[in-house]
């Protein structure tokens, strides 16, 4: 789903190539490290290691720094976790070194796992998706699964048509309203309708037109080359695009102020042959909000800001729409999780924004209108990465967790190459088994790298390994420096990710692991500082601690 905040379009333009929350307190007294167990960490600067504490004990010993100059270390605690839900709290602690062996964790309950906000509308709609696609693989039991129909334009929409339509008019999709709009335009790839009952001041046959063009020349053909082919379910040869108030409607103008609106969404259920068509289009369609200049239906939407954030929409929705069609209607399988799901459809925005950067001159005020949303939502994430997990059962639980997904695909991307949104989406595999499946890699090794790649890709004076970089973007030196310069108030760190920084013999961090994210800290040794030991436990729960599947990373800076 597109979520959008309530403020108007922004106006910051974008270049592309908070601290850690935790107990910095010692305590009455250092915890003990076995000897026997200690993983001895020895690093060349810019060697990296991901430690298991079931492999030692959790203790892990850093050697004297004989050197003339300090020594920096970067520690990720850290949840590998594959699965969503997955929580522990724990502590990385400076410790002494006995050789006594290390005591067993005491037990007891797991504590509760975060949850993303269960109201949170797209959220739902990944869970109806899940509840459709077993209706959806009963409904094509005529025809193998397995073979896509092929986009043969049979029946497009006549310009000036009406047509009735059910739309989902609840925040949990329980109530659909029939609605009837008309074709107003009708391209190659797309046909846009406008229900007949939207305020006036909305797009003219012009700005359609042009909306029409932009998805027919670059949106379609980028998002079908980059994740697969759609469905023809309905077989028109098109998808539809419905702008309708009842999409404004989701959302109150109350709660459009302090939360943001739905600029639109694609509802899985459409593809869903065996569901009932008073709340199933069976066929490929995504829905829009309308220009509505004097807030009849929820807060105001001038049509200029619509006709701005429509083509962004437009190519977020049409890749959930791929991916589903993809997933379940063409391949028999289960929906892809929320989480990934919602970081390809960000991806998506973002080269399509990329186009607009190959021009010339470079058209950087469109790649904003595409890309400010991602930046805006992974700024939120660095600043507080140990509060948003990666893996969220929905996604979109917050903005930050939207963040963490895109900053999680852009990596990918980067490190494995642009064929693989393609193979992530042309699967019945899912989530984090699916990321191992197309990278070749477990996915401890390409979430850890991810975490660590988080500060030390860009990072001013350092050779940074060729795995832990992002390429596309210079987040640290050109991106969130740009929007710290530009608006300070709201970008109060010229780099949002701050680690908590002390003496490796002084680490004190406490927190809680949550599925894929990681708390940040760095540790300092001045020259000719001894050797100190960190231990990194869990809480009351062992289960909880080994569910969450621990990990602390550590990389040497200098």
């Amino acid at each position: 789903m597109k979520h959008r905040t309530a403020e108007r379009i922004v106006t910051w333009a974008l270049v592309a190539t908070a601290a850690c929350s935790g107990d910095h307190t010692t305590g009455p007294s250092a915890p003990t490290c076995s000897s026997a167990l200690a993983s001895q960490v020895t690093l060349a600067i810019g060697a990296y290691a991901s430690i298991d504490p079931a492999s030692d004990g959790g203790c892990v010993a850093f050697p004297a720094n004989a050197s003339v100059d300090s020594a920096e270390y970067l520690l990720v605690a850290q949840s590998a976790a594959g699965t969503f839900g997955r929580s522990s709290p724990f502590q990385l602690r400076a410790a002494t070194v006995t050789a006594a062996a290390m005591p067993p964790a005491p037990r007891g309950d797991a504590p509760s796992s975060p949850r993303a906000t269960a109201t949170r509308f797209d959220g739902m709609l990944r869970a109806l998706g899940r509840a459709h696609a077993s209706g959806a693989a009963s409904g094509r039991r005529t025809a193998p699964a397995a073979a896509p129909r092929a986009l043969v334009a049979s029946a497009p929409p006549v310009v000036g048509s009406l047509r009735t339509f059910a739309v989902c008019a609840a925040l949990d999709c329980t109530k659909f309203k029939r609605v009837g709009a008309r074709a107003r335009v009708v391209g190659a790839h797309v046909a846009i309708y406008i229900d007949t009952l939207a305020p006036a001041g909305g797009l003219d046959s012009a700005h359609l037109d042009t909306l029409r063009q932009v998805f027919d020349t670059l949106l379609y053909p980028l998002d079908t080359a980059t994740f697969g082919s759609v469905s023809d379910l309905d077989a028109n040869g098109v998808v539809i695009a419905l702008m309708t108030p009842v999409v404004n409607a989701l959302v109150t103008k109350t709660a459009c102020g302090s939360s943001g609106f739905i600029a639109g969404f694609f509802f899985p259920g459409d593809l869903d042959l065996s569901a009932s068509p008073d709340s199933s289009n069976h066929g490929e369609v995504f829905y829009s909000i309308v220009a509505d200049p004097t807030a009849t239906l929820s807060c105001a939407h001038t049509s200029g800001e619509v006709d701005s954030i429509a083509p962004g929409t437009f190519v977020h929705e049409l890749q959930h729409m791929i991916n589903y069609a993809q997933h379940v209607v063409l391949r028999a399988g289960s929906p892809e999780d929320g989480w990934l799901d919602e970081g390809l459809s960000k991806y998506a925005e973002e080269i399509a924004g990329r186009k607009y950067l190959a021009l010339t001159p470079p058209d950087n005020g469109t790649f904003s209108l595409y890309a400010f949303n991602n930046v805006d939502d992974a700024y939120k994430y660095l600043g507080a990465t140990g509060a948003s997990p990666l893996l969220i059962e929905f996604d979109q639980g917050t903005l930050a967790e939207v963040g963490a997904s895109w900053l999680f695909t852009r990596y990918l991307v980067d490190q494995y190459g642009p064929a693989l949104p393609g193979k992530l989406v042309q699967t019945t595999l899912a989530g984090a088994a699916n990321v191992a499946a197309q990278t070749g890699h477990s996915f401890d090794t390409t979430v850890t790298r991810w975490a660590l790649a988080n500060w030390v890709s860009d990072l001013p004076g350092f050779a940074t390994p060729a795995e832990l970089s992002d390429t596309s973007w210079h987040f640290r030196t050109r991106t969130f420096a740009s929007l710290h310069q530009q608006d300070p108030q709201r970008y109060p760190n010229p780099y949002p990710l701050v680690p908590v920084a002390s003496a490796g013999s002084a680490v004190s961090l406490s927190g809680t692991l949550r599925s894929g994210s990681g708390v940040y800290a760095r540790a300092l040794q001045a020259p000719g500082a001894p050797a100190f030991t960190l231990l990194f436990s869990g809480g009351p729960s062992a289960s909880a601690f080994t569910a969450a599947v621990p990990r602390l990373n550590v990389i040497r800076i200098r």
